[in-house]
């Protein structure tokens, strides 16, 4: 543990990253059971899924901490050497809540034996390291199986999450709103087509086999969390239906290990952003508000947020983080951002361009995204970015930039 700890504080010391990573990295080479032996004794949360993983570990850790301490993996380091460094971080916090990747969910939970598992969705990403989606889904019900005392906090509105957790004994479902459905228009048991419809309590799906849509416990409004006991108003500083369903997983969770959802509500409120996501930035004469978006589903989510009066930065890469296949570019509605002003950058700026070309959106594309924002008029600006784009926008900012509130 000393010497990952060391490790880290060399990596911030040298603004090489947070430290997470390596120093977890470090401890496993010289301890292979720390992560289970850091684990034991502790209370562990794991959230897992597509997209919003930071967003509700950041809430739910909101949450915890108003009963204690609470070992967050907060830089979004989510893989077995984050786990580690968040445990390092804080070895005497009574519970842990840990985002986790959806491929690693099997071999952290092996290690901590969580009390909580919370899945969130599925859907493409990373297309050259992650598995078709419904074996990605295939491998977390294993996953599960493997720990039958956990109880599991899932999304109802998505078949996929629904197939995965089916089994488990001890389910907790919230309907989130989730309205992507691009990748499950069948169904993960047996391959029809699946049945959608709307009915007073919300969008439901059904296959023939005999899968559908459970029964919510939980219920995320425009404006609130709907349960069996009542209703909770949920106030957000942080943008976005998607972010309300967010914050409803995580109360759910929090109630299972007996955080008030009243007081829960209330410290997710005070978060003004999450790990600079949101974020309103001033770079010269512009104000940046910073949105992540690594992949369609979360495209469909980020396009509602864009204020149809501001100029556009998209900034892609596509390194091993983010995944080298950019085909996922294809099967976002780009036609979307016509009739404004928008700038393709990022490593992959060519890629974007041509995917911009083909959507009808008049564009000027340059690989730097600093050269890029000069060529945009002085003023707000939405900047959206996958996820290494994100991470080296912010670094280059910070010297030069001050932040100004989180985006509402």
């Amino acid at each position: 543990m000393r010497a990952g700890l060391a490790a880290g504080r060399i990596s911030r010391r040298w603004g090489l990253g947070a430290g997470g990573i390596i120093g977890g990295r470090v401890t496993l080479v010289l301890a292979p059971s720390a992560l289970s032996r850091l684990a034991r004794g502790r209370r562990v949360v794991l959230v897992s899924g597509t997209n919003g993983k930071t967003t509700t570990s950041h809430m739910l850790a909101a949450a915890m901490r108003t009963a204690g301490p609470v070992a967050h993996n907060a830089s979004g380091a989510n893989m077995s050497d984050g786990a580690v460094g968040a445990l390092a971080a804080d070895p005497d916090a009574p519970v842990a809540v840990l985002e986790v990747d959806e491929l690693h969910l099997a071999a952290v939970a092996a290690a901590v034996d969580p009390a909580v598992v919370v899945l969130l969705n599925l859907s493409r990403d990373q297309l050259d390291r992650g598995s078709e989606v419904r074996a990605v889904a295939a491998a977390l019900a294993a996953a599960l199986a493997a720990h039958p005392d956990a109880v599991v906090v899932a999304n109802a509105d998505d078949p996929m999450v629904v197939w995965a957790a089916a089994r488990s004994a001890r389910t907790v479902w919230v309907s989130t709103g989730h309205r992507w459905s691009g990748d499950a228009t069948s169904c993960p048991r047996c391959g029809q087509i699946l049945q959608r419809h709307t009915d007073p309590d919300g969008e439901q799906w059904t296959c023939r086999c005999g899968l559908a849509r459970p029964v919510p416990r939980w219920v995320a409004t425009d404006t609130a969390a709907v349960t069996g006991d009542g209703v909770v108003p949920v106030r957000l500083r942080l943008p976005g239906r998607f972010n309300l369903g967010n914050a409803v997983t995580a109360m759910a969770a929090a109630s299972v290990l007996g955080i008030d959802p009243q007081r829960a509500a209330a410290a997710m409120s005070a978060l003004p952003d999450v790990a600079g996501r949101y974020a309103l930035v001033v770079h010269g004469d512009h104000e940046l508000r910073l949105l992540l978006a690594k992949n369609p589903a979360g495209w469909a989510e980020t396009l509602g947020l864009l204020d149809d009066d501001r100029p556009l930065l998209v900034v892609v890469n596509a390194r091993e983080a983010d995944g080298r296949d950019t085909s996922w570019l294809w099967d976002v509605p780009f036609e979307d951002l016509a009739h404004r002003s928008v700038v393709a950058a990022g490593e992959r700026a060519a890629d974007l361009g041509v995917r911009l070309t083909y959507a009808g959106v008049e564009h000027a594309t340059v690989a730097d995204p600093l050269a890029g924002l000069a060529l945009l008029p002085p003023g707000p600006v939405d900047v959206v970015t996958n996820y290494t784009a994100f991470h080296q926008l912010r670094r280059r900012l910070t010297a030069t930039a001050s932040p100004r509130k989180s985006a509402q």
